[in-house]
Protein backbone atom coordinates (compact mmCIF):
# COMPACT_ATOMS: atom_id res chain seq x y z
CA UNK A 1 0.00 0.00 0.00
CA UNK A 2 1.45 3.37 -1.01
CA UNK A 3 2.11 6.17 1.47
CA UNK A 4 -0.23 8.43 -0.55
CA UNK A 5 -3.04 5.91 -0.23
CA UNK A 6 -2.42 5.53 3.53
CA UNK A 7 -2.53 9.28 4.08
CA UNK A 8 -5.78 9.62 2.17
CA UNK A 9 -7.38 6.87 4.25
CA UNK A 10 -6.18 8.60 7.38
CA UNK A 11 -7.81 11.84 6.19
CA UNK A 12 -11.09 9.98 5.54
CA UNK A 13 -11.18 10.80 1.85
CA UNK A 14 -14.43 9.50 0.42
CA UNK A 15 -14.14 6.74 -2.17
CA UNK A 16 -16.21 6.24 -5.30
CA UNK A 17 -16.45 2.94 -7.12
CA UNK A 18 -17.26 3.78 -10.74
CA UNK A 19 -18.25 0.98 -13.11
CA UNK A 20 -17.60 1.56 -16.81
CA UNK A 21 -15.33 4.51 -16.18
CA UNK A 22 -13.35 4.07 -19.40
CA UNK A 23 -16.46 4.66 -21.49
CA UNK A 24 -17.53 7.96 -22.98
CA UNK A 25 -19.64 9.37 -20.14
CA UNK A 26 -17.87 7.47 -17.36
CA UNK A 27 -14.47 8.81 -18.36
CA UNK A 28 -15.78 12.39 -18.51
CA UNK A 29 -17.22 11.86 -15.03
CA UNK A 30 -13.92 10.57 -13.65
CA UNK A 31 -11.95 13.44 -15.17
CA UNK A 32 -14.31 15.85 -13.43
CA UNK A 33 -14.16 13.96 -10.12
CA UNK A 34 -10.38 14.00 -9.98
CA UNK A 35 -10.03 17.59 -11.22
CA UNK A 36 -12.75 19.25 -9.17
CA UNK A 37 -13.57 17.19 -6.07
CA UNK A 38 -11.75 15.54 -3.17
CA UNK A 39 -13.19 12.10 -3.91
CA UNK A 40 -10.93 9.14 -4.48
CA UNK A 41 -12.09 7.08 -7.48
CA UNK A 42 -11.77 3.38 -8.34
CA UNK A 43 -12.61 2.58 -11.96
CA UNK A 44 -13.87 -0.94 -12.73
CA UNK A 45 -14.02 -1.45 -16.49
CA UNK A 46 -13.96 -4.50 -18.76
CA UNK A 47 -12.39 -2.49 -21.61
CA UNK A 48 -14.81 -3.54 -24.34
CA UNK A 49 -14.59 -2.19 -27.91
CA UNK A 50 -16.12 1.16 -26.88
CA UNK A 51 -13.79 1.84 -23.96
CA UNK A 52 -11.06 4.43 -24.33
CA UNK A 53 -8.09 4.02 -21.97
CA UNK A 54 -6.73 7.26 -23.45
CA UNK A 55 -9.70 9.13 -21.97
CA UNK A 56 -8.54 8.33 -18.43
CA UNK A 57 -4.79 7.90 -18.92
CA UNK A 58 -3.98 11.29 -17.39
CA UNK A 59 -5.74 10.24 -14.18
CA UNK A 60 -3.02 7.66 -13.48
CA UNK A 61 -0.86 10.57 -12.30
CA UNK A 62 -3.31 11.26 -9.48
CA UNK A 63 -2.91 9.59 -6.14
CA UNK A 64 -6.71 9.49 -5.93
CA UNK A 65 -7.36 7.20 -8.91
CA UNK A 66 -7.10 3.46 -9.37
CA UNK A 67 -8.01 1.41 -12.45
CA UNK A 68 -9.15 -2.22 -12.21
CA UNK A 69 -9.88 -4.22 -15.34
CA UNK A 70 -12.80 -6.51 -14.67
CA UNK A 71 -16.31 -7.55 -15.64
CA UNK A 72 -19.37 -6.42 -13.67
CA UNK A 73 -20.86 -9.86 -14.34
CA UNK A 74 -18.05 -11.44 -12.30
CA UNK A 75 -19.51 -11.55 -8.79
CA UNK A 76 -16.20 -12.45 -7.14
CA UNK A 77 -14.39 -9.49 -8.70
CA UNK A 78 -17.12 -7.05 -7.68
CA UNK A 79 -17.43 -8.37 -4.15
CA UNK A 80 -13.66 -8.41 -3.62
CA UNK A 81 -13.38 -4.84 -4.84
CA UNK A 82 -16.04 -3.65 -2.43
CA UNK A 83 -14.34 -5.42 0.45
CA UNK A 84 -10.93 -3.95 -0.43
CA UNK A 85 -11.95 -0.40 -1.32
CA UNK A 86 -14.89 0.19 1.07
CA UNK A 87 -16.56 2.76 -1.17
CA UNK A 88 -18.89 5.46 0.10
CA UNK A 89 -20.79 5.36 -3.20
CA UNK A 90 -21.12 3.27 -6.33
CA UNK A 91 -21.79 5.07 -9.61
CA UNK A 92 -22.94 2.52 -12.14
CA UNK A 93 -22.23 3.48 -15.77
CA UNK A 94 -21.16 0.10 -17.14
CA UNK A 95 -23.46 -0.94 -19.99
CA UNK A 96 -23.71 -1.83 -23.64
CA UNK A 97 -25.25 1.31 -25.12
CA UNK A 98 -25.62 1.37 -28.90
CA UNK A 99 -29.15 0.72 -30.16
CA UNK A 100 -28.03 -0.57 -33.55
CA UNK A 101 -25.68 -3.11 -31.98
CA UNK A 102 -28.51 -4.28 -29.72
CA UNK A 103 -30.57 -5.03 -32.83
CA UNK A 104 -27.76 -7.09 -34.37
CA UNK A 105 -26.83 -8.89 -31.15
CA UNK A 106 -29.11 -8.43 -28.14
CA UNK A 107 -27.52 -11.13 -25.97
CA UNK A 108 -24.60 -8.93 -24.87
CA UNK A 109 -27.07 -6.26 -23.79
CA UNK A 110 -29.08 -8.71 -21.72
CA UNK A 111 -25.92 -10.09 -20.11
CA UNK A 112 -24.21 -6.78 -19.30
CA UNK A 113 -27.12 -4.44 -18.68
CA UNK A 114 -29.40 -6.82 -16.79
CA UNK A 115 -27.24 -9.61 -15.35
CA UNK A 116 -24.34 -7.23 -14.76
CA UNK A 117 -26.53 -4.74 -12.92
CA UNK A 118 -27.99 -7.57 -10.83
CA UNK A 119 -24.48 -8.73 -9.94
CA UNK A 120 -23.40 -5.27 -8.82
CA UNK A 121 -26.63 -4.77 -6.85
CA UNK A 122 -26.21 -8.09 -5.05
CA UNK A 123 -22.65 -7.25 -4.03
CA UNK A 124 -23.65 -3.70 -3.05
CA UNK A 125 -26.55 -4.90 -0.91
CA UNK A 126 -24.33 -7.36 0.97
CA UNK A 127 -21.64 -4.73 1.44
CA UNK A 128 -24.18 -2.17 2.64
CA UNK A 129 -25.81 -4.57 5.10
CA UNK A 130 -22.45 -5.40 6.70
CA UNK A 131 -21.03 -1.86 6.69
CA UNK A 132 -20.60 0.21 9.86
CA UNK A 133 -23.34 2.70 10.67
CA UNK A 134 -21.37 5.75 9.51
CA UNK A 135 -20.78 4.17 6.08
CA UNK A 136 -24.41 3.09 5.77
CA UNK A 137 -25.58 6.61 6.51
CA UNK A 138 -23.62 8.17 3.65
CA UNK A 139 -23.60 5.28 1.16
CA UNK A 140 -25.33 5.76 -2.21
CA UNK A 141 -25.87 3.56 -5.27
CA UNK A 142 -26.25 5.87 -8.27
CA UNK A 143 -27.63 4.12 -11.36
CA UNK A 144 -27.03 5.89 -14.67
CA UNK A 145 -29.87 5.26 -17.11
CA UNK A 146 -31.35 6.75 -20.28
CA UNK A 147 -34.49 8.50 -21.46
CA UNK A 148 -34.84 5.77 -24.08
CA UNK A 149 -36.48 3.51 -21.49
CA UNK A 150 -39.62 5.67 -21.83
CA UNK A 151 -40.15 4.97 -25.53
CA UNK A 152 -41.32 7.53 -28.07
CA UNK A 153 -43.02 10.87 -27.39
CA UNK A 154 -45.84 12.68 -29.13
CA UNK A 155 -45.25 16.24 -30.27
CA UNK A 156 -45.36 18.79 -27.47
CA UNK A 157 -44.83 16.30 -24.62
CA UNK A 158 -41.80 15.62 -22.43
CA UNK A 159 -40.51 12.75 -20.35
CA UNK A 160 -40.48 13.28 -16.60
CA UNK A 161 -39.84 11.17 -13.54
CA UNK A 162 -43.40 9.79 -13.62
CA UNK A 163 -43.20 8.64 -17.25
CA UNK A 164 -43.90 4.91 -17.61
CA UNK A 165 -41.24 2.64 -19.01
CA UNK A 166 -42.15 1.71 -22.58
CA UNK A 167 -38.94 0.57 -24.32
CA UNK A 168 -38.85 -0.23 -28.05
CA UNK A 169 -35.36 -1.64 -28.70
CA UNK A 170 -33.34 -4.43 -27.11
CA UNK A 171 -31.02 -1.76 -25.70
CA UNK A 172 -33.75 0.32 -24.08
CA UNK A 173 -35.52 -2.81 -22.83
CA UNK A 174 -32.32 -3.98 -21.12
CA UNK A 175 -31.86 -0.57 -19.49
CA UNK A 176 -35.51 -0.52 -18.41
CA UNK A 177 -35.00 -3.91 -16.78
CA UNK A 178 -31.94 -2.63 -14.95
CA UNK A 179 -33.97 0.36 -13.69
CA UNK A 180 -36.56 -2.00 -12.25
CA UNK A 181 -33.87 -4.09 -10.56
CA UNK A 182 -32.35 -1.02 -8.92
CA UNK A 183 -35.74 0.14 -7.70
CA UNK A 184 -36.53 -3.36 -6.35
CA UNK A 185 -33.24 -3.55 -4.42
CA UNK A 186 -34.17 -0.24 -2.80
CA UNK A 187 -37.69 -1.28 -1.88
CA UNK A 188 -36.88 -4.83 -0.84
CA UNK A 189 -33.40 -4.59 0.68
CA UNK A 190 -33.22 -0.93 1.66
CA UNK A 191 -30.27 -0.14 -0.63
CA UNK A 192 -30.02 3.67 -0.82
CA UNK A 193 -30.29 4.27 -4.54
CA UNK A 194 -30.73 7.17 -6.94
CA UNK A 195 -31.49 6.88 -10.66
CA UNK A 196 -30.84 9.42 -13.40
CA UNK A 197 -32.23 9.30 -16.93
CA UNK A 198 -30.22 11.34 -19.41
CA UNK A 199 -30.96 12.45 -22.95
CA UNK A 200 -28.55 11.98 -25.89
CA UNK A 201 -24.98 12.85 -24.90
CA UNK A 202 -22.23 14.21 -27.14
CA UNK A 203 -18.70 15.51 -26.71
CA UNK A 204 -15.02 14.43 -26.84
CA UNK A 205 -14.03 10.74 -26.82
CA UNK A 206 -17.43 9.50 -28.00
CA UNK A 207 -17.07 6.25 -29.95
CA UNK A 208 -17.55 6.87 -33.71
CA UNK A 209 -20.65 4.65 -34.02
CA UNK A 210 -22.72 7.43 -32.41
CA UNK A 211 -24.44 9.98 -34.65
CA UNK A 212 -22.38 13.15 -34.13
CA UNK A 213 -18.87 11.64 -34.35
CA UNK A 214 -20.02 9.27 -37.11
CA UNK A 215 -21.25 12.11 -39.31
CA UNK A 216 -18.22 14.26 -38.49
CA UNK A 217 -15.72 11.55 -39.42
CA UNK A 218 -17.54 10.42 -42.56
CA UNK A 219 -17.92 14.03 -43.74
CA UNK A 220 -14.21 14.68 -43.24
CA UNK A 221 -13.41 11.76 -45.54
CA UNK A 222 -15.96 12.80 -48.15
CA UNK A 223 -18.13 9.71 -47.61
CA UNK A 224 -21.92 9.58 -47.72
CA UNK A 225 -23.81 10.70 -44.61
CA UNK A 226 -26.55 8.09 -44.04
CA UNK A 227 -29.65 9.54 -42.37
CA UNK A 228 -32.30 7.05 -41.28
CA UNK A 229 -35.75 7.40 -42.84
CA UNK A 230 -36.94 10.96 -43.36
CA UNK A 231 -34.48 12.25 -40.76
CA UNK A 232 -37.20 13.89 -38.69
CA UNK A 233 -36.61 11.85 -35.54
CA UNK A 234 -36.11 14.37 -32.75
CA UNK A 235 -33.56 14.06 -29.95
CA UNK A 236 -32.74 16.13 -26.86
CA UNK A 237 -28.97 16.78 -26.93
CA UNK A 238 -26.88 17.10 -23.75
CA UNK A 239 -23.20 18.08 -23.68
CA UNK A 240 -21.32 15.46 -21.70
CA UNK A 241 -19.69 17.94 -19.30
CA UNK A 242 -23.13 19.30 -18.40
CA UNK A 243 -24.26 15.75 -17.78
CA UNK A 244 -21.42 14.92 -15.40
CA UNK A 245 -22.02 18.18 -13.51
CA UNK A 246 -25.60 17.02 -13.03
CA UNK A 247 -24.49 13.57 -11.87
CA UNK A 248 -22.14 15.01 -9.26
CA UNK A 249 -24.88 17.35 -8.04
CA UNK A 250 -27.31 14.44 -7.71
CA UNK A 251 -24.76 12.36 -5.81
CA UNK A 252 -24.20 15.20 -3.35
CA UNK A 253 -27.72 16.62 -3.03
CA UNK A 254 -30.20 14.16 -4.54
CA UNK A 255 -32.75 12.34 -2.40
CA UNK A 256 -32.47 8.61 -1.77
CA UNK A 257 -35.00 6.57 -3.71
CA UNK A 258 -35.63 9.30 -6.27
CA UNK A 259 -35.07 9.50 -10.00
CA UNK A 260 -34.02 12.61 -11.92
CA UNK A 261 -34.30 13.47 -15.60
CA UNK A 262 -31.27 15.17 -17.15
CA UNK A 263 -31.67 16.87 -20.53
CA UNK A 264 -29.96 19.51 -22.58
CA UNK A 265 -33.09 21.61 -22.98
CA UNK A 266 -32.95 21.70 -26.77
CA UNK A 267 -34.51 19.35 -29.29
CA UNK A 268 -33.52 19.06 -32.94
CA UNK A 269 -34.29 16.50 -35.61
CA UNK A 270 -31.52 14.31 -36.97
CA UNK A 271 -31.55 15.80 -40.46
CA UNK A 272 -31.16 19.34 -39.15
CA UNK A 273 -28.40 18.20 -36.80
CA UNK A 274 -26.43 16.59 -39.62
CA UNK A 275 -26.84 19.74 -41.72
CA UNK A 276 -25.51 21.79 -38.81
CA UNK A 277 -22.48 19.50 -38.47
CA UNK A 278 -21.79 19.96 -42.19
CA UNK A 279 -22.00 23.73 -41.90
CA UNK A 280 -19.55 23.82 -38.99
CA UNK A 281 -17.13 21.49 -40.78
CA UNK A 282 -17.31 23.56 -43.98
CA UNK A 283 -16.24 26.56 -41.93
CA UNK A 284 -13.56 24.90 -39.79
CA UNK A 285 -12.12 22.48 -42.34
CA UNK A 286 -13.34 23.13 -45.90
CA UNK A 287 -13.34 20.20 -48.31
CA UNK A 288 -10.53 20.17 -50.86
CA UNK A 289 -13.04 20.68 -53.68
CA UNK A 290 -14.86 23.39 -51.66
CA UNK A 291 -18.16 21.56 -52.09
CA UNK A 292 -20.79 21.82 -49.37
CA UNK A 293 -20.81 18.67 -47.27
CA UNK A 294 -24.59 18.73 -47.06
CA UNK A 295 -24.46 17.25 -50.57
CA UNK A 296 -23.18 14.04 -48.95
CA UNK A 297 -26.43 13.46 -47.03
CA UNK A 298 -28.19 10.28 -48.15
CA UNK A 299 -31.47 8.92 -46.81
CA UNK A 300 -31.36 5.20 -46.02
CA UNK A 301 -34.01 2.74 -44.77
CA UNK A 302 -35.05 3.54 -41.23
CA UNK A 303 -33.79 1.72 -38.15
CA UNK A 304 -36.23 -0.98 -36.95
CA UNK A 305 -38.34 0.29 -34.05
CA UNK A 306 -36.87 3.80 -34.35
CA UNK A 307 -38.36 6.08 -31.67
CA UNK A 308 -39.73 9.25 -33.21
CA UNK A 309 -39.12 11.85 -30.52
CA UNK A 310 -37.43 12.37 -27.15
CA UNK A 311 -37.52 15.41 -24.85
CA UNK A 312 -36.71 15.58 -21.14
CA UNK A 313 -38.32 17.77 -18.50
CA UNK A 314 -35.61 18.99 -16.10
CA UNK A 315 -37.80 20.88 -13.63
CA UNK A 316 -37.25 18.37 -10.80
CA UNK A 317 -33.45 18.33 -10.96
CA UNK A 318 -33.38 22.12 -11.25
CA UNK A 319 -35.67 22.51 -8.25
CA UNK A 320 -34.22 19.87 -5.92
CA UNK A 321 -30.57 19.76 -6.92
CA UNK A 322 -29.99 23.19 -8.44
CA UNK A 323 -28.67 22.01 -11.81
CA UNK A 324 -29.23 23.55 -15.24
CA UNK A 325 -27.37 22.87 -18.50
CA UNK A 326 -24.81 25.54 -19.39
CA UNK A 327 -23.56 24.54 -22.84
CA UNK A 328 -25.70 25.50 -25.82
CA UNK A 329 -25.97 23.10 -28.73
CA UNK A 330 -24.18 25.43 -31.21
CA UNK A 331 -21.21 25.96 -28.88
CA UNK A 332 -21.11 22.33 -27.75
CA UNK A 333 -21.20 21.07 -31.34
CA UNK A 334 -18.38 23.39 -32.35
CA UNK A 335 -16.24 22.32 -29.37
CA UNK A 336 -16.91 18.67 -30.15
CA UNK A 337 -16.08 18.97 -33.84
CA UNK A 338 -12.94 20.94 -33.03
CA UNK A 339 -11.91 18.08 -30.71
CA UNK A 340 -12.36 15.47 -33.45
CA UNK A 341 -10.38 17.64 -35.86
CA UNK A 342 -7.56 18.00 -33.34
CA UNK A 343 -7.56 14.32 -32.32
CA UNK A 344 -7.53 12.44 -35.62
CA UNK A 345 -5.03 9.91 -34.26
CA UNK A 346 -7.54 8.81 -31.63
CA UNK A 347 -10.37 7.99 -34.01
CA UNK A 348 -8.17 6.86 -36.91
CA UNK A 349 -6.82 4.13 -34.62
CA UNK A 350 -10.40 2.98 -34.02
CA UNK A 351 -11.20 3.00 -37.74
CA UNK A 352 -8.11 0.90 -38.39
CA UNK A 353 -9.23 -1.65 -35.83
CA UNK A 354 -12.66 -2.56 -34.48
CA UNK A 355 -15.01 -0.24 -36.39
CA UNK A 356 -15.02 1.28 -39.87
CA UNK A 357 -18.26 3.35 -39.67
CA UNK A 358 -20.29 0.60 -41.35
CA UNK A 359 -24.02 0.51 -40.73
CA UNK A 360 -25.20 -1.67 -37.85
CA UNK A 361 -28.63 -2.75 -36.72
CA UNK A 362 -29.94 -4.35 -39.89
CA UNK A 363 -32.50 -7.00 -39.01
CA UNK A 364 -32.11 -8.86 -42.29
CA UNK A 365 -28.39 -9.35 -41.61
CA UNK A 366 -29.14 -10.85 -38.20
CA UNK A 367 -31.75 -13.20 -39.68
CA UNK A 368 -29.33 -14.29 -42.39
CA UNK A 369 -26.72 -15.08 -39.76
CA UNK A 370 -29.21 -17.34 -38.01
CA UNK A 371 -29.02 -15.43 -34.72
Amino acid sequence: MSRQFTLERAMNTRTLLVTGGAGFIGSAYLRKVIAETSWRAVNLDKLTYAASPDAVSELQLSGRYRFVQGDICDSRTVAALLTAEKPDAIVHFAAETHVDRSIDGPSKFIETNIVGTFTVLEAAARYYAAAPAETRERFRFHHISTDEVFGSLDEGKTFDEASPHNPNSPYSASKAASDHLVRAWHRTYGLPIMVTHCSNNYGPYQFPEKLIPLMTIRALSGRSLPVYGDGRNVRDWLYVDDHVDALLAVLERGRVGESYGIGGGVQIDNLELVRTICTILDRLSPAADRKARQDLITHVPDRPGHDRRYATNIEKIAREVGWQPKVTLPSGLQETIEWYLANRAWWEKILAGCYTTERLGVVTRRAAAGQ
